[in-house]
């Protein structure tokens, strides 16, 4: 037995641009507007010209210290935005729960306000509480939180990588009807993804067990 769930969206109309307006945090898509989004899937296509030269770098945060932060496994999200800080010219420190006083029973909060005290500028951060970005993005004046996946709530980082692929396949995301199937209520990027498609002008249709 399956239960689907159509999504309805307004017109929205626009191309997909490249200006971006500052943002300290990414916690999920629910608070993006279409301009934001748009002006992220621009800035990925101008990265992905960078990709294919042979000196694959760029000086947008030279200078500036990001750390991932991750409680939870992860092979491809963790190694991309390694990559994609070395690739901005940030110096990247990586960490996991494993080996650090989180073992010994350090709060999460705890371990971002000694990463805040430590300069670091930007926090990628990965666990299986559901609104533990929230928490950091609440008590750390100083670091910018970047969500890359808690618990069961969002995942918003994948979800722009899904819109981007799509666009950049279809050539545009505007009135698109986009079905997601599966276990919705326990997917953290379908979650993410309704948000980001039904923002850009697409028809969200979920369909999965009842």
């Amino acid at each position: 037995m399956s239960l689907s769930r159509t999504i309805e969206t307004p017109e929205i109309g626009g191309a997909l641009g490249t200006e971006l307006a500052p943002r300290k945090h990414v916690l999920d898509l629910d608070d993006f507007t279409q301009k934001e989004v748009a002006g992220v899937l621009g800035s990925a296509r101008s990265m992905k010209e960078v990709l294919g030269r042979d000196i694959k770098k760029v000086p947008a945060l030279r200078g500036k210290v990001l750390v991932t932060l991750f409680y939870e496994a992860s092979t491809r999200t963790r190694i991309s935005f390694e990559e994609a800080g070395k690739v901005l010219s940030a110096d990247v420190i990586n960490m996991s729960a494993s080996g650090s006083s989180a073992e010994k029973g350090e709060s999460l909060l705890n371990t971002g306000l000694t990463i805040q005290a430590m300069g670091v500028d930007t926090l990628v951060i990965r666990h299986p509480h559901s609104g533990a970005p929230h928490l950091l993005a609440q008590h750390l004046d100083k670091v910018s939180i970047i969500n890359a996946g808690d618990g069961l709530h969002a995942h918003p980082t994948q979800a722009l990588l899904d819109l981007y692929t799509v666009h950049e396949k279809l050539g545009s995301l505007e009135g698109l009807k986009v079905v997601i199937v599966g276990d919705v209520l326990h997917s953290r990027v379908a979650r993410s993804n309704i948000w980001g498609f039904a923002t850009m002008g697409a028809k969200v249709v979920l369909s999965g067990p009842a």
